[in-house]
């Protein structure tokens, strides 16, 4: 067994811990993420404000995804192509 087959399985148990707490703190940590971006921009003086910008809101769509809150609910249909030819333009 290879260390990232092992380090996965040591975290497999974990997943679903992290991804409560996520769901449970999603705001607080979102309203730390944007008061840290915040900190950030103000000690540059706004030099990297888009660059900032742009990491706090990766950092966020990261939480959303440990969160799992762009699933879509059971049931709801997938997003599977439809199977005929693409259409004539």
């Amino acid at each position: 067994m290879g260390l990232l087959n092992n380090l996965r399985a040591r975290l497999d148990p974990v997943k679903g811990k992290v991804s409560d707490l996520a769901q449970q703190h999603g705001d607080k940590i979102q309203h730390g993420l944007d008061r840290a971006a915040r900190a950030v921009d103000q000690r540059t003086r706004g030099k990297y404000s888009d660059r900032i910008r742009t990491g706090a809101d990766k950092a966020k769509d990261a939480m959303d995804r440990l969160a799992h809150k762009n699933d879509p609910a059971p049931g709801a249909g997938g997003t599977t192509p439809p199977t005929g030819p693409p259409p004539a333009s």
